[in-house]
C-alpha cells in the first residue's frame, strides 16, 4: 500500500487529506508541524510527502531540505504563497509539483497519484516513442521517419535528462547544473538557445511545441 505523509498545522485540512486519501487505498500519516514530519518521515519512510510550507515551527523549505538529505521520495508542496518566486524556490530545493491553496480534493489526489507513477523504476535503457521521433537512450539515438537526427553532445544531453523526466518539470537550475555543471547555474540563456535549436530538429511546428515544453520561469518538460 501506498504511503502518503501529509504535513500541514491546519489539523481541519490536514483531518479532510487523511479522509480522501483513505478512502481511495492510501495509507496515510499526518505531522502537524515540521520536526514532526522529520521525525515521522525516518521512522515510517513515506512513498509521498503532501507539504505545507506555512508550518509553525520550520519553514515548509527547511522540512524540504531535510528530506532530500537522504531520500528522493516526491514532495508536493501545498501553500497560500502564489508569487512565482517561492514556488520557483520550492522547485529548486527540490519539490516534485507545487499545488496552490484552495485547491480541488480531487486535482491533489490526481498528483499524488502521478508523483506514485513518476517515482516507480524506469527501464535501465527505455526507447520513448513519439509522433514525431524515436529516442533510443540506450544507442544515443534520435530518429524520425526519415533517418537519424544528429545532435550535438551537449543537444543530446539536454534532451536525455528532459526524456529521463518525462511528464515532468525539470528546473532551469537542475538542467544547467546536470548539462554544463555547478557554474552555470545562472546562464539561463544557455537553456533558451539549446531548446530553440532541439525543436527545430525534433518539434514539427518549432514555434509550437508539442513535446519540449516551456513552463515559463521555472523550467522545461518533455512530453511524449
Amino acid at each position: 500500500m501506498t504511503r502518503v505523509l501529509v504535513v500541514d498545522d491546519d489539523k481541519a485540512l490536514a483531518r479532510a487529506l487523511g479522509i480522501n486519501l483513505r478512502a481511495r487505498g492510501f495509507e496515510v500519516d499526518v505531522a502537524l508541524t515540521g520536526r514532526d514530519a522529520l521525525t515521522t518521515a525516518g521512522s515510517s519512510p513515506p512513498d509521498v510527502v503532501v507539504l505545507d510550507l506555512g508550518l509553525p515551527d520550520l519553514d515548509g523549505l527547511e522540512v524540504l531540505a531535510g528530506l532530500r538529505g537522504w531520500t528522493s521520495v516526491p514532495v508536493i508542496v501545498l501553500s497560500a504563497r502564489e508569487e512565482q518566486g517561492q514556488k520557483v524556490a520550492a522547485l529548486d530545493a527540490g519539490a516534485d509539483d507545487y499545488v496552490t491553496k484552495p485547491f480541488g480534493m480531487d486535482e491533489l489526489i490526481a498528483r499524488v497519484r502521478a508523483a506514485v507513477r513518476r517515482s516507480q523504476p524506469a527501464p535501465e535503457a527505455p526507447t520513448v516513442v513519439t509522433d514525431h521521433f524515436t529516442v533510443d537512450l540506450a544507442a544515443r539515438r534520435v530518429t524520425t521517419s526519415t533517418g537519424e537526427v544528429r545532435l550535438t553532445p551537449t543537444e543530446w544531453h539536454l534532451l536525455e535528462v528532459l526524456v529521463r523526466s518525462q511528464g515532468r518539470m525539470v528546473g532551469q537550475k537542475q538542467l544547467l547544473h546536470e548539462v554544463w555543471g555547478p557554474a552555470y547555474e545562472k546562464e539561463t540563456h544557455y537553456l533558451r538557445v539549446y531548446l530553440a535549436q532541439l525543436r527545430r530538429k525534433l518539434e514539427p511546428d518549432p514555434a509550437n511545441p508539442v513535446h519540449l515544453i516551456t513552463e515559463a520561469g521555472m523550467g522545461y518538460r518533455f512530453e511524449d
